[in-house]
């Protein structure tokens, strides 16, 4: 069965959510049609005051009316009077007391009879998105969006026949909430179709409260015949979110000192709040063996330098993703770029050693703990461990699999699904034996063996309780009771609370649109935007690189 390791965390008081110089956010009102009518939802936030209440309002024939008798404790209310063939014209309005305190931006929506479930977002030509980064380019408190397209990816992983030459070049788009089209970034022949070679986010790093786009980038065409591109100058760009211009580049981490092309070619974004107050840029290369990273503020000043050479217990540790957190708790973030912690001053944490993992999820997965937790499933072969939970302050095993495994696969899952057991479950298995996959409880019980078919579903906060619900393939599935909620069309690219309460959207794109899956649940429950938890929003800013990792709350517990 299980090994349980227990460390010593009796000191160490559970964190509390960290204040930090989020966005600006807006109401962020949106109107869905739905089957029993229209569908609203929109967001409460920190700044709110705990007694605010609302009023939503429809325009008719250039008047305001008032659809509720009552003002609102929750944040969704379905129109069910609506007609047909008309358009209408939505307002939220928030309240203390008896006194107006703000308004939403107007929504329109035309019933037609044909309700569906998304919101588009029309792109420039017929192709799809690869990746997607959601950040306030234009600082109306709303979110908008970068794309990379085309959705091609080629891994550097150097097996005869698997790598091939771009086809074409990557280009960065971005467009508004509303569906504008701001601006075209074309990477060129100096990056290669491959997530590895050009991660991006979208953040304020300025605090101007606009977005900046930040990439790796080349210059020029040094491709080799093959079509490698093995040298050349590579750059980190900051383009201005709204218009799309350079702003400064420095150069990226070199390529010298790495292994081979495999290991050279593994790039990295993230953002962390190093000093607890404002947001510091981190890049990484390497991923299997020597790894660098660099910290660099707003400006692109670098503030530090971390490097795992053979001698360093961080060597090789590296994951396919790049989480920052709060795993101390004094307030600041730290890197989890792995099997091992880089702390906000960029000195090593710690290293468990046990490899490079293929699945590597933080969160508060076992709430009954101080802290919080890391979920491993390590891609080289084990004796044990290679399934596993860690302390994510110190790195300590607090269980793992007692048995051998071979090659941990994919990016598992993390999520409570199963009100049943306290805490969040866990989801991995191996790559060659589809068989052999594992859904265990927080405290490493074995749940179910087998049954879910893929090494990484996704996970959503959609209907009206606490739990998520499993996305596998195109099917929304409401775990606990085997209901289908929804089917969707297209690439996944996106998981995040975008627009609306605080369920979460799902971005896909198909070809030629990028679509926002919405829910239109009614729920009783009001919870604050999740894009103000710290750690769920850096998650979002790198979802847009690296392997997808659906963001987690810095608390077991919804704001």
């Amino acid at each position: 069965m299980m090994r349980f390791v227990f460390s010593l965390s009796l000191m160490f008081m559970v964190m509390p959510l960290a204040a930090f110089a989020s966005e600006r956010l807006g109401r962020s009102l949106v109107a869905l049609e739905c089957e029993r009518g229209v569908f609203l939802s929109w967001r409460f936030l920190a700044t709110d005051p705990k007694n605010i209440r609302f009023h939503i309002f429809r325009r008719e024939n250039s008047l305001w009316r008032r659809l509720t008798d009552e003002t609102l404790t929750v944040t969704n209310f379905t129109d069910t009077k609506v007609e047909r063939g008309k358009s209408y014209r939505y307002q939220v309005r928030a309240f203390v007391g008896n006194n107006e305190i703000g308004r939403s931006k107007e929504v329109a929506v035309t019933i037609t009879g044909n309700p569906k479930p998304y919101i588009s977002i029309p792109l420039q030509g017929k192709y799809r998105a690869q990746k997607v980064a959601i950040a306030d380019l234009d600082g109306d408190g709303e979110f908008d969006f970068v794309i990379k397209q085309p959705d091609f990816n080629v891994d550097p992983y150097q097996a005869p026949g698997y790598w091939k030459p771009s086809p074409d070049t990557y280009k960065l788009e971005a467009y508004l909430r509303d569906g504008t089209f701001l601006w075209r970034h074309d990477l060129g022949w100096s990056i290669e179709l491959g997530i590895w070679y050009s991660p991006y986010i979208a953040y304020d790093v300025d605090g101007n409260g606009r977005a900046e786009v930040l990439t790796k980038a080349g210059e020029g065409d040094p491709r080799e015949p093959t079509g490698h591109v093995m040298k050349g100058p590579e750059w980190l760009l900051m383009l201005d979110g709204l218009t799309g211009k350079e702003k400064r580049r420095v150069p990226w981490i070199t390529r010298e000192g790495y292994e081979d092309y495999n290991r050279a070619s593994r790039n990295f974004l993230a953002i962390a709040y190093l000093d607890g107050r404002s947001p510091f840029i981190i890049m990484q290369r390497g991923t299997y063996g020597l790894i660098r990273v660099f910290a660099l503020n707003g400006q692109l000043r670098t503030v530090w330098k971390f490097e795992a050479n053979r001698d360093s217990p961080a060597f090789g540790q590296g994951a396919h993703c790049l989480h920052a957190a709060d795993v101390d708790g004094d307030g600041k973030d730290e890197l989890v770029i792995g099997s091992a912690c880089i702390d906000d001053d960029g000195k090593l944490l710690w290293s468990t050693k046990l490899g490079h993992p293929d699945v590597c999820v933080v969160a508060d997965i076992a709430p009954d703990r101080p802290g919080l937790e890391i979920f491993y499933g390590i891609e080289p072969r084990r004796k044990s461990d290679g399934i596993c939970l860690v302390g994510a302050r110190t790195g300590q095993i607090i269980w793992g699999w007692d048995k051998p495994t071979t090659h941990i696969h994919a990016q598992g899952m993390v999520a409570d699904i199963d009100p049943n057991h306290r805490g969040m479950e866990c989801f991995a298995g191996e790559r060659d034996f589809p068989e052999q996959c594992w859904l265990l409880s927080a405290r490493g019980e074995i749940l179910l063996e087998g049954k879910i078919p893929t090494l990484s579903p996704r996970a959503v906060w959609w209907d009206d309780d606490q739990q998520k619900e499993l996305l596998i393939g195109r099917r929304l599935i409401h775990w606990a009771i085997q209901k289908e909620l929804l089917r969707i069309e297209g690439t996944l690219v996106g998981i995040a609370d975008i627009v609306g309460d605080w369920r979460e959207e799902i971005i896909t794109c198909v070809d030629g649109e990028l679509r926002i899956y919405t829910t239109t649940n009614p729920t009783n429950r009001r919870h604050r935007c999740l894009m103000q938890d710290r750690q769920y929003r850096l998650g979002v800013a790198a979802m847009s690189m690296g392997y997808f990792c659906p963001p987690q709350l810095s608390k077991f517990d919804l704001p």
